[in-house]
């Protein structure tokens, strides 16, 4: 029993070391903790090594586990659990909001790195399985790309699968985006948010509000959720709301997935973006071809070098700014070229769209568009600007707001997959052995190819080598969704077309 003492004293002075409660509270949350676990007795620790918060919580799910608090030992369980008790050490939204608008009437920095900070310090953001995440930077003619094999988001249980399935649909919160997900303690088919906490904001001269992703995937990976639940669509509307939030928060980029299937993101039923402290490959690419628009003189406008379609425009005033990004958006809703297979409409389906994201530079605002087509074929049914079928070992999901960028997040299974190809790779194993049922066999036209390009290859050399080649399937993914597919004179088509 002391055993459970020990942990519940260490999470105390977690708590008190990251501020979540003060001194003066010490005895509160005590109790708060002994009754959580179902505890009527307590004896303090005088000696206490703390621990990682990890491996504190870890403790006390498995003493919870082991004294039928915790009913059932599966990552979900232990997931909702730990995240109810450290809902625990958070303090409620308004004390929050408060101290955030006063920090931000000094410096919005300020308040963005109080509310990061927090979101860390509560567990909300879970970064000791961020860190689980393979990172690595991948050298290009475009730029450095980021490449990222995502680990943080742990697997189902095949136990939990199934129970999910007999557990009656809920719509509260409505998806996972919701406001209502504030302080939610969570079920098994939907995560506990008991310490999650939210920022209102006035974008738009619309209700929004400002969260972190848990599990992010570059610094101060911020959300931003409309207050109602209402389905994604770029409009006029996005350009304002865009802006109206860099204006606010200059230190910050912001973004919105595409609003059309295969292009867009993987949540489209909420109206939301994403946004953070971040540079990506995307932002430092210089132009390409610099062009002017008829009517919008004053704003600089270029094609970037990058391996999508990309019209970059920037200028100080934001309304017309706003109205220019907005011009091309309409004009590029209803363009085809029918020589370079980009089709507006089949039937009254619309294809094309917009990527947007929104930054500053000083005194001027920037936006980056990248043109984005949904349509299918038979020679590619998951879409013609979508990764191709020969990719799809590496990367077959939807390419959206934050790969545009320059972010690759890779699936987990190629952990895995990869460690086991370099025995193939090194000459230790034969291809020839490989059977269709295989785990790698996915990957099997791939590293022929690569043994045929480099032969065998040396242990010390073999994992640097399969990075890089992996950087250059990412880098084909880009490619493959370019509308233009590179052409020079598809681009000047387009800016021609844009002053018609």
């Amino acid at each position: 029993m002391n055993n459970i003492y020990h942990y519940i004293d260490s999470l105390i002075k977690y708590a008190l070391d990251m501020s979540l409660i003060e001194q003066q509270d010490k005895i509160y949350y005590i109790n708060k903790i002994l009754a959580f676990l179902n505890l009527d007795n307590y004896e303090e620790n005088r000696d206490i090594e703390i621990t990682s918060l990890q491996d504190i919580l870890l403790n006390i799910d498995n003493f919870a586990l082991s004294n039928g608090v915790l009913k059932e030992d599966t990552v979900t369980r232990r997931e909702l659990f730990e995240t109810e008790i450290m809902g625990i050490f958070i303090d409620r939204p308004s004390n929050i909001i408060k101290e955030f608008n006063e920090l931000y009437k000094n410096n919005p920095k300020s308040a963005t790195d109080y509310f990061y900070d927090l979101s860390k310090n509560s567990n909300y953001i879970r970064t000791y399985d961020v860190k689980k995440d393979i990172k690595w930077k991948h050298k290009t003619k475009y730029g450095d790309l980021d490449i990222t094999i995502n680990l943080s988001k742990p697997e189902k249980d095949p136990k939990e699968i199934a129970a999910s399935k007999l557990i009656k649909s809920s719509s509260y919160p409505k998806c996972l985006l919701c406001k209502e997900n504030e302080g939610y303690i969570g079920r098994i088919n939907h995560p506990g948010r008991s310490n999650h906490r939210i920022i209102p904001l006035i974008l738009n001269k619309e209700k929004w509000f400002l969260q972190y992703s848990p599990y992010v995937y570059y610094n101060e990976h911020c959300i931003v959720l409309k207050e109602n639940h209402e389905p994604m669509k770029i409009t006029e509307d996005t350009f304002k709301r865009l802006s109206d939030f860099t204006e606010q928060f200059p230190h910050y980029f912001i973004g919105s997935n595409a609003d059309l299937p295969i292009v867009g993101g993987s949540i489209l039923a909420h109206d939301h973006f994403q946004g953070g402290n971040y540079e990506f490959a995307m932002s430092k690419s210089a132009s390409e071809i610099e062009f002017e628009i008829k009517g919008f003189e004053n704003i600089k406008a270029s094609f970037i070098k990058w391996p999508m379609a990309v019209v970059r425009i920037k200028g100080k005033d934001k309304n017309t700014l706003v109205a220019c990004a907005n011009y091309i958006l309409q004009k590029f809703k209803v363009y085809s070229d029918k020589n370079r297979n980009i089709i507006a409409f089949t039937k009254q389906e619309p294809h094309n769209t917009i990527t947007p994201i929104c930054r500053r530079r000083g005194e001027e605002f920037e936006f980056d568009l990248v043109l984005r087509n949904n349509r299918v074929s038979k020679e590619h049914p998951e879409g013609i600007y979508h990764p191709h079928k020969e990719l799809h070992h590496i990367k077959k999901e939807n390419i959206g707001l934050i790969e545009v960028m320059g972010l690759a997040v890779l699936p987990a299974r190629l952990k895995g997959e990869l460690k086991e190809a370099q025995a193939y790779l090194t000459g230790e194993k034969s291809l020839g052995d490989l059977k269709e049922n295989d785990l790698i066999f996915k990957h099997k036209k791939w590293l022929q190819e690569l043994i045929n390009k480099k032969g065998i290859i040396s242990k010390a050399e073999v994992e640097s080598v399969i990075k890089k080649e992996v950087g250059n399937k990412f880098t084909s993914v880009l490619e493959h969704c370019d509308i233009f597919k590179g052409s020079l004179e598809g681009k000047k088509a387009f800016i021609d077309y844009l002053n018609k």
